[in-house]
């Protein structure tokens, strides 16, 4: 009760003129003590003129403060600044102190306010200790009340540089942490054993769990720039193996004017753990590419066109044009572009598929550039949805198609998906054919068509990452749906970037793909996210291996098997060579598709696995197609030889 009123009423005890009136009184304990010092301890000294004197030193002192500024800093914030307030204050006191002497002893207007050099220079290094030590001494009481005099958690840094002592001093000087650092961990021989602000600096070896758990540590703080992010990446996986909270220090251009926040140091995320280089596109042709130029994102409301949208609305382009369907996300989408103080862009609220209002769009803004993002993407539910995932995945994309060649637009980009490839759910097969229907439209149009094909975006609606949070806050267990399952992983502005990219580089006709580096187990990717949150797999939190989700496979692939790769000027950007199609058959059978299921035919399912030959359901209702196809043609290999044999009889 008495603690929290004196933090909450802190400002009254912090007023300056009690902060003068206390170093004032300092001063005058300063002065008496140098006279015990100057005479050994004794009172071997005219006490009558100490008390004479007295005063006068006081008032003195009190006048060089009022000039200095030195009791108008805030206490509780003392730094180096203020101790050279203080030094310059007792300067100043000392030097009006021996002018007042050396005058009297001219003038011997006091005879007894002749004071001993001697006194002089002790009574100031007492005077200076004193004031400085009271300040700090109040500073570490304010925190302590303000913490309730406990330490709620054991803190080691990871770095003992510039970066590791800036982020000791966000710790130690910040009212709302409750962090008490036991020590630094450092790669630099050097520095192991020696101690930096009182704390010992250990040698990475010594970081063990019979080590974290003898200090009771509970968090670990990387604190180390480097632009090895492969460094940091096996660093801080490292870390994660103790049970103990692993966070991070951004990067100083990161830092609020150059000063490293308490709120700034997170907690490390999963996908700081995929080992991945983030994509750094130089010599872009993007900017030149959008200049001038009216551009059409459909589905810019999702994850990928939304991005797509906030790196465009940065370019110099003409009039930007947002489609989506979904109410809700759309109108965040212009709330935040006009929070952020953009306005040249026009949202609005349609469906791809309505041909003669789509017409109407193009009629009225005569775009250049379409990024064509909306799609259904998620693998189970389009299993069960095949009618849906056909008439927007390929009917709405065909239609976009045959009215982008109609107006002459500049350049249409295509967002695909690794699942295309050798696809295995109706998912992925839509995708194939729409990027099967662009490559025959590309043969007889004006039209620049591309398409874009990467794996799963970290943080997109619907992926795995939002899912094991979600799982961990409710205390598990984490759903994986199988112990091998691996999955390409990158973030949702690479991918943007990617998109973007592709549509200046792009001539026309190519299958734009992404080199994702290592794909990332997920059964690893979830004990990984178990250990960040600070508990320990499977004993806080389990994970339940659910079985293969309808037209799931295990592991994803960017190029189809007779397909090869083509560089471009960015090493980590390919142009996939696609085997050669029979363009007149493929179109006219993408066209029966799209009727047939405009009439709910049951067998559309059977007309895609015609058109995708490598389309072959995995753990689906439509394996049996498989089944039957097999069947049909061992039926009629069987027939076959039996006609032979019935020929050799004939001829017999």
């Amino acid at each position: 009760m008495i603690r929290s009123y004196l933090v909450n009423n802190a400002h009254r005890y912090a007023s300056k003129w009690l902060v003068l009136g206390i170093d004032i009184f300092l001063i005058s304990i300063s002065f008496v003590l140098s006279y015990f010092i100057r005479f050994n301890l004794t009172l071997n000294f005219d006490t009558d003129r100490l008390l004479l004197q007295l005063p006068l030193v006081a008032f003195i002192a009190g006048l060089a403060f009022i000039v200095t500024g030195s009791y108008k800093g805030v206490i509780r914030h003392t730094g180096v600044q203020d101790v050279y307030n203080i030094f310059n204050a007792i300067c100043l006191s000392s030097i009006l102190t021996i002018f007042l002497v050396i005058v009297n002893r001219q003038v011997n207007f006091m005879e007894d306010f002749t004071i001993p050099l001697s006194i002089i220079i002790i009574h100031s290094l007492i005077s200076f200790i004193a004031l400085t030590t009271s300040r700090y001494i109040f500073k570490a009481l304010y925190y302590n009340m303000i913490r309730g005099f406990k330490v709620t958690k054991n803190v080691l840094i990871y770095g003992a540089g510039e970066a590791g002592v800036l982020t000791f001093n966000a710790l130690t000087s910040h009212t709302a942490s409750n962090s008490k650092v036991i020590g630094y961990i450092d790669d630099d021989r050097k520095k192991i054993g020696k101690n930096l602000n009182g704390v010992r600096v250990y040698a990475r070896e010594e970081l063990t769990a019979f080590f974290i758990d003898k200090r009771n540590i509970t968090e670990i703080i990387v604190s180390i720039h480097s632009e090895d992010k492969t460094f940091l990446n096996e660093l801080v996986e490292s870390l994660v193996e103790f049970p103990v909270q692993v966070k991070i220090v951004p990067p100083v251009d990161d830092w609020i004017n150059g000063e490293l926040k308490l709120s700034q140091i997170k907690q490390v995320q999963i996908e700081d753990l995929l080992n991945r280089v983030p994509i750094n596109i130089k010599n872009s042709k993007i900017s030149q590419q959008l200049k001038d130029q009216v551009i059409f994102v459909t589905g810019g409301a999702g994850s990928i066109g939304s991005e797509i949208i906030r790196q465009i609305v940065n370019y110099e382009y003409k009039s930007l044009i947002i489609i989506d369907q979904a109410e809700s996300p759309l109108y965040d989408l212009q709330q935040e572009l006009k929070q952020n103080g953009f306005h040249n862009f026009i949202p609005i609220v349609s469906d791809i598929r309505d041909k003669n209002r789509m017409n109407t769009f193009f009629q009225e803004y005569k775009p250049n550039i379409i990024f064509h993002a909306a799609a259904y993407k998620h693998v189970p539910l389009m299993e069960y949805n095949a009618y849906e995932a056909i008439k927007i995945n390929i009917a709405g994309t065909k239609m976009l198609v045959d009215l982008s060649s109609s107006h002459n637009v500049d350049k249409f980009v295509f967002i695909s998906t690794d699942k295309a490839v050798n696809p295995t759910n109706v998912m992925g097969a839509t995708k194939r054919i729409a990027e099967m229907y662009i490559s025959c439209k590309h043969q007889q149009s004006n039209t620049k068509f591309i398409t874009t094909r990467f794996g799963n975006v970290l943080g997109s609606n619907g992926s795995v990452i939002p899912l094991f949070k979600k799982q961990i806050e409710k205390g598990g267990p984490l759903t994986v749906t199988h112990k091998d399952i691996t999955r390409y992983f990158m973030t949702i502005p690479e991918a943007s970037q990617l998109v973007l990219e592709a549509g200046a580089m792009g001539k026309g006709g190519e299958i734009f793909i992404f080199d994702m580096g290592k794909s990332v187990k997920i059964f690893d990717l979830a004990k990984n996210m178990i250990k960040l949150s600070g508990l320990r797999y499977p004993e806080d939190i389990d994970i339940k291996v659910t079985g293969l989700r309808p037209g799931e496979k295990l592991y994803e692939e960017l190029l189809a098997s007779g397909e090869n790769t083509l560089p471009t000027y960015h090493k980590k950007i390919m142009i996939s060579k696609v085997r050669d199609l029979d363009y007149a058959d493929v179109r006219s059978k993408i066209d029966e598709l799209c009727v047939s299921n405009m009439f709910f035919n049951a067998d559309t399912v059977g007309l895609m696995k015609n058109i995708v030959p490598e389309f072959v359901s995995n753990n689906s209702d439509f394996c049996e197609l498989d089944k039957k196809e097999i069947e049909v043609k061992n039926l009629g290999e069987d027939s076959h030889v039996d006609n032979k044999d019935e020929k050799k009889i004939f001829q017999s």
